[in-house]
């Protein structure tokens, strides 16, 4: 795998009409980031994602044709990437499987999106689990199974998602550790400098406001939403504040730094509403037009753009099925005519890390993580009692990641988390 050039990876759910917000915060900056030499570029369609929250398949076809004409008519160029429909390679639904088999029930437990549906269902008076579906449960094992597929290095998301890379991750350690170095644990890339948009009424822009601009609007469409902007009651002439102005973070998303602080001395100078939307709907259109004529193209011609998914998802499969053909045969499902090979031995006891529980003199109680030669790979805080104690190690040595961060108040900074999560991975595995 060292040979490997660097790999980036990114989904995109099709789940509605790309907007704006999606072109400023995702699209253009994936699309210019695909050009960097060195760097292999993984963007598919997350059409198997979408079927947890969507239950309307013209919807999600609809939806999938508009994303990837979206991606494309910006500048996309699929001879540079691998651009691929999720479906269409069937190797990820299985690899979610061999993920699911070595990914503890207690790690999804506190996924974010389902502890967020619980939460509800309680405040509601209602069962936990109440329409809560398997999907949303496993949703994290299948986002790590697009992930781990590929060996992607780095995963570009929204500090939202962290979580669920630190989970693949995970998966990728204890598979690694039950069955060799399969898997690069992957790292999230987190853009601070990507642009959120405000809506037509303020709020960020997202389709579950309903506040969205779309993307491909026509220039009257989009004269018609800009005009619809939430702006104050100030008259022409009367100066006006760029900060919190919706309007004017917009134009800031897509103007040059000169342009911007044009608009933001009219502003000052009063500068009427109309006008500035005016002003607005040019700077937007200057931009998107050239792309709407190859956009509405390919929704003409959507057999197009199937072929060119096709095309992406072999290149995919080029990758995936040989690799997991390697997988297959490490997890055991082999032809009977394999030679027989003895099972790996489990390690030691001797050679294993280990957790050791005290008291100090100050009265409270600790624990610390310590490799097979003594050195101390995890130190806690000092603690109130030795049940709360027990309680952590227990996590520590179920849930891996997932625990260091749920723990984080109880613990010192850890130096070398690639060694504490191999040595809870060595612990797991003897548990087993």
């Amino acid at each position: 795998m060292s040979s490997t050039p660097v790999r980036f990876l990114t989904g995109i759910t099709t789940s509605g009409t790309p907007h704006l917000g999606n072109y400023v915060g995702s699209i253009l900056p994936s699309v210019r980031a695909s050009l960097t030499p060195g760097v292999q570029s993984f963007y598919f369609l997350a059409d198997y994602h979408a079927l947890i929250k969507i239950d309307e398949p013209e919807r999600i076809q609809r939806s999938t044709l508009e994303i990837a004409a979206s991606w494309l008519a910006a500048g996309l160029d699929p001879e540079r990437v691998v651009f691929y429909r999720q479906s269409d390679v069937p190797e990820i639904p299985e690899l979610t499987w061999f993920l699911t088999c070595v990914t503890g029930k207690g790690v999804l437990n506190r996924a974010h999106a389902y502890k967020a549906s619980v939460d509800k269902n309680m405040a509601n008076g209602a069962d936990a689990d109440s329409d809560v579906t398997a999907g949303l449960f496993m949703y994290p094992v299948l986002m790590g199974a697009d992930i781990l597929m590929f060996n992607a290095h780095h995963v570009p998301v929204g500090r939202d998602q962290i979580q669920h890379i630190e989970m693949a991750r995970d998966m990728a350690n204890s598979f690694n550790h039950r069955y060799g170095e399969h898997f690069v644990p992957p790292q999230a890339v987190i853009e601070e400098s990507v642009a959120t948009l405000p809506g037509l009424d303020g709020r960020k822009m997202s389709k579950s406001y309903d506040n969205t601009i779309p993307l491909f609007s026509s220039r009257e469409q989009l004269k018609k939403l800009i005009a619809g902007i939430k702006t104050d009651s100030r008259a022409p002439g009367e100066p006006k504040d760029t900060e919190g102005s919706a309007l004017f973070q917009i134009y800031q998303a897509f103007a040059s730094e000169v342009e911007t602080q044009a608009l933001r001395q009219a502003y000052a100078d009063g500068i009427a509403w109309g006008d500035a939307k005016q002003i607005l709907l040019e700077r937007i259109d200057q931009e998107v037009a050239p792309m709407r004529a190859r956009y509405q193209h390919l929704i003409e011609h959507p057999e197009e753009v199937e072929a060119l998914l096709l095309a992406g998802g072999k290149k995919a499969r080029a990758i995936a099925t040989p690799f997991m053909a390697k997988l297959r045969n490490a997890v055991g499902l082999r032809s009977l005519t394999t030679g027989a090979t003895q099972a790996k031995p489990k390690a030691a006891k001797s050679s294993l890390p280990a957790f050791k529980q005290y008291r100090e003199k100050d009265g409270k109680f600790y624990f610390k993580l310590a490799d097979a030669k003594g050195v101390v790979l995890l130190q806690s805080l000092g603690l109130e009692s030795p049940k709360t104690a027990g309680v952590s190690i227990g996590l520590l040595q179920k849930d891996g990641a997932c625990a260091l961060t749920a723990l984080a108040d109880q613990l010192k900074p850890v130096e070398d988390p690639a060694a504490v999560l191999a040595a809870l991975d060595a612990l797991r595995a003897e548990a087993a």
